[in-house]
């Protein structure tokens, strides 16, 4: 994989992460889960059998050395790349936008802005605030903690990508106070919050106000995050 491009940083993140990991069999599944390969495509795609994968990922084979962890990444990028390759340009956006993909996980801008109903429908959202507007042009996909803990004011901000007219979902939410109060204090605001991992019932009393004042449609899902993810690829 010549060149620098977002290839070649994914790959050697990846790789990095496995061979420094104290459970390098975690961090592959980790990985090989996130790209939906099963055991059984990555092991058609290095030759070898199901087993062998599987024993990497339990611990029952020796930790991979670094020529293996080689393999076993180009197999992933592989396969994602004759799928149409959503998973490399995902990491690719994340990363031009100088975030690590453990804090932001998706980041894209729409060719023509869509119905927010549109978007929480594919994502199963229950709005629960209506915003002041119906339609965005782009989604953040962000680890709420990761954000609220790690991203300075200015990198807050690069979430709205190209434009504020978007949905920032916050994913890991237990009530939503911090992200509601995190919003608080940056202006603009979104067109819409989508707190993810969350019910209704279990929502902060006040967020609902807050989006109110703010003038941000607020909505809650508890979709697997993996799904979601992938309905939100068909929004572009």
């Amino acid at each position: 994989m010549g060149g620098r491009g977002p290839k070649r940083e994914l790959a050697e993140k990846i790789a990095g992460e496995i061979t420094l990991s104290d459970d390098p069999g975690a961090t592959l599944r980790k990985w090989r889960t996130d790209f939906g390969v099963s055991q059984t495509d990555l092991a058609s795609e290095l030759e070898v059998s199901s087993s062998v994968i599987s024993d990497y990922e339990s611990g029952r084979r020796e930790s991979p050395g670094i020529g293996v962890v080689g393999r076993l990444v180009e197999g992933l990028l592989a396969i994602d790349e004759r799928r149409g390759g959503d998973r490399i340009r995902q990491y690719g956006r994340v990363l031009s936008a100088g975030f690590e993909s453990d804090v932001v996980y998706d980041l894209r801008e729409y060719a023509t802005s869509k119905p927010l109903v549109q978007l929480y429908d594919e994502i199963g959202a229950t709005e629960v605030a209506a915003g002041n507007t119906d339609r965005v042009s782009g989604h953040t996909v962000i680890d709420s903690i990761g954000a609220i803990t790690r991203l300075s004011s200015e990198e807050f901000f690069r979430l709205y990508g190209q434009s504020t007219n978007r949905v920032l979902v916050f994913t890991g939410v237990t009530r939503g106070e911090a992200v509601a109060v995190a919003l608080r204090v940056v202006n603009p605001t979104p067109n819409a919050v989508v707190l993810h991992g969350i019910e209704e019932d279990d929502l902060w009393e006040h967020a609902a106000d807050l989006a109110r004042i703010d003038g941000y449609s607020l909505a809650v899902t508890t979709e697997p995050l993996e799904e979601l993810l992938d309905h939100l690829v068909t929004l572009e």
